[in-house]
């Protein structure tokens, strides 16, 4: 019988014996939100022009960008990609081997410094910026300050990172404003914990650098001063990832120290607990919570650092491990921004399930990484072992947050998509990156030289390939034929290459003008795999709507086969939209090529879809 009605629908659609139908719309609404897209960019990599990449290679050696190679052009290129915020990553001076004592900074210890270059989440000075960014060291901070200058004149959103779970284990704030005193200039070192200290301290034990393995030397074995396995530090302080040990481990955070929240070694906390209530609460409660009230040291401190950033005209903050700072600092922390900065732009990176909600809505947070749900599901999709049946899932858990949850398919922190350790192509990217940019209101982030393929094949030195280093002074291969001599043209990609970044550009700029991608959303997938011959876990589809845009979203994950089915819409898509008995076409959204119809006869659908291998169709709802 099923067969039967199968040949039927076919029938119907080929045959088009019954007068298309005109759909009746609403006038266009206003747009309430657009939906954002943030790039996220490391910034001593992004103007580098050197090829040499030379493993522990110098700055001399290798290169370096600068702000100032965020040129107008660059910027609108960046722009015209459909990106609404532009996140800075290491934009704050961490500690790094390059010598700056000439410009009255220390040089840091290679034993405590993974890298050359550092990594940025090992803050030297919150109160400065990288010396290496800048053309003119004494000038640094004008210099940023012009490129947040000309990123605004773009219409772009600036974001940096703020990491409040710990800093650079040589610290040394020499930018302080008057009354600002410096991390653990005022602790009791007798004590492993008391509230007001910035930092655990080891008690009766000094620091101790850790044993290296994998046959690893800092500098990757080059004899240095410094480079000799010691670093003093009386007594040890805790390290970044909490780590209790004087002599920490190889794997662990070395190069940085915990703060300390007011949370004791047992886990109690010496403050106040929010009330359950305050869930439902606003900024403006929650800053009259903690007024008044004797809070740890630490909370003052990164309050203020968030307060400096800001106030530079900065308009979003990334807070770094977030999870491993207790959510209580973070209601004071964003109702304290919020008060003053309603429209800053707030994103956390946390890991942890069952934590979100407690980060959203006690911790005040607008984002979270979605990592563990989506990220690692979809990865596994696009790498072939994963089904696509695990995702609707994902959404229905997620359903009363998802506008919260960040999406991304790259950063920072994991291997491009390119990479063989990944999965292996950049096209095996492209169904992807349409599923997690439509399938619901959340922003979309974008790692630079994610949309021109590149592989993160170097070996840069500290950590291995499969990631482009952020510890390390290195070249960008297939971003730097992008940036073709800061043409910013893409004057030297491969036709494929600039095939892939044109789709990048279309998604991005159809994503943000999509008023249907801030509206509803609907899973037909789990249907059409019940009642829709020859769809299959390969192909993944759903809906999005609101009153004068509807979409049919169809992504084919296969990077061999083609498929051809009738998809069905449930009886419940039908009458939220207000379908009546007839044909009703729908045009590509992506490249415009593809028109199909929907024929709709007694409550039951179906429309004739042929995908090819890794092809995505955005399919509109026509109105005529």
């Amino acid at each position: 019988m099923k067969k039967i009605f199968y040949s039927f629908l076919i029938i119907l659609l080929v045959t088009n014996c019954t007068e298309e139908k005109a759909i009746e719309t609403k006038p266009a609404e206003v747009k309430k939100e657009q939906k954002k897209v943030i790039y996220q960019v490391f910034t001593r990599l992004f103007g580098n022009e050197n090829t040499t990449n030379k493993a522990w290679g110098t700055k001399e050696e290798n290169g370096v960008g600068k702000f100032d190679d965020f040129s107008d052009k660059a910027l609108y290129e960046i722009k015209e990609l459909g990106v609404t915020h532009i996140w800075y990553t290491g934009v704050l001076h961490h500690a790094t081997i390059t010598d700056y004592t000439k410009y009255g900074i220390s040089n840091d210890d290679p034993d405590i410094v993974k890298g050359r270059a550092g990594s940025p989440y090992a803050v030297k000075d919150y109160y400065e910026v990288d010396p290496d960014l800048a053309v003119d060291v004494t000038k640094r901070m004008e210099e940023f300050e012009q490129l947040i200058k000309r990123t605004h004149k773009t219409g772009m959103k600036v974001v940096i990172d703020i990491v409040p779970n710990h800093i650079a284990r040589a610290y040394e704030g020499k930018n302080n404003p008057t009354g600002v005193s410096d991390f653990g200039a005022k602790d009791d070192k007798s004590a492993i914990y008391k509230k007001d200290n910035n930092f655990y301290y080891v008690v009766g034990k000094n620091f101790k650098v850790p044993v290296w393995k994998n046959n690893y030397l800092p500098l990757g074995g080059e004899k240095q001063s410094l480079a000799d396995g010691k670093f003093k530090e009386i007594p040890a302080k805790w390290t970044g990832n909490g780590s209790q040990l004087a002599q920490p481990d190889f794997y662990d955070w070395y190069e940085t120290v915990k703060i300390n929240y007011g949370v004791q070694p047992d886990g109690t906390k010496d403050f106040d607990q929010l009330p359950k209530e305050f869930e439902k609460k606003g900024y403006q409660e929650h800053l009259a919570f903690w007024k008044g009230k004797d809070l740890p040291d630490s909370w003052i401190k990164f309050k203020d650092i968030a307060l400096f950033w800001l106030e530079k005209g900065v308009d979003g903050l990334r807070f770094d491990m977030a999870e491993m700072v207790p959510v209580e600092f973070w209601s004071y922390m964003n109702s304290s921004i919020k008060i003053k900065y309603p429209n800053a732009f707030l994103l956390a990176e946390v890991y942890n399930p069952a934590m979100y909600r407690d980060y959203i809505h006690l911790g005040k947070m607008d984002y979270l990484y979605d990592k563990v749900a989506f990220y690692d599901t979809i990865k596994h999709v696009m790498q072939g072992h994963g089904l696509t049946d695990n995702l609707p899932k994902i959404q229905e858990d997620l359903a009363d947050i998802e506008h919260h949850m960040l999406h991304f398919l790259e950063n920072h922190d994991e291997q491009r998509i390119a990479s063989k350790e990944f999965a292996g192509s950049a096209i095996k990217g492209k169904p992807a990156m349409v599923v997690s940019t439509t399938i619901s209101t959340s922003p979309t982030l974008i790692y630079f030289a994610q949309e021109v393929g590149e592989p993160g094949a170097e070996n840069a030195g500290f950590g291995t390939a499969s990631r482009t280093s952020i510890f390390d002074y290195i070249g960008v291969p297939n971003h730097q034929k992008w940036m073709n001599n800061k043409k910013f043209d893409g004057g030297q990609l491969s036709e494929s290459e600039k095939k892939l970044r044109d789709f990048y550009k279309r998604l991005l700029n159809f994503t943000i003008e999509s008023g249907a991608l801030m509206g509803n959303y609907e899973e037909i997938h789990n249907y059409n795999r019940k009642h829709s011959e020859h769809y299959n876990h390969r192909v993944f589809s759903f809906v999005r709507w609101n009153e004068s845009e509807k979409l049919i979203i169809i992504s084919n994950f296969d990077a061999k086969e083609s498929y051809e089915f009738d998809l069905q819409l449930p009886k419940s898509v039908i009458t939220k939209w207000n379908l009546k008995e007839g044909n009703y076409q729908f045009k590509d959204q992506l490249y415009g090529k593809i028109t199909t119809k929907l024929k709709i006869e007694k409550d039951l659908s179906a429309m004739r879809i042929k995908i090819a291998p890794l092809e995505s169709l955005i399919l509109k709802l026509q109105n005529y």
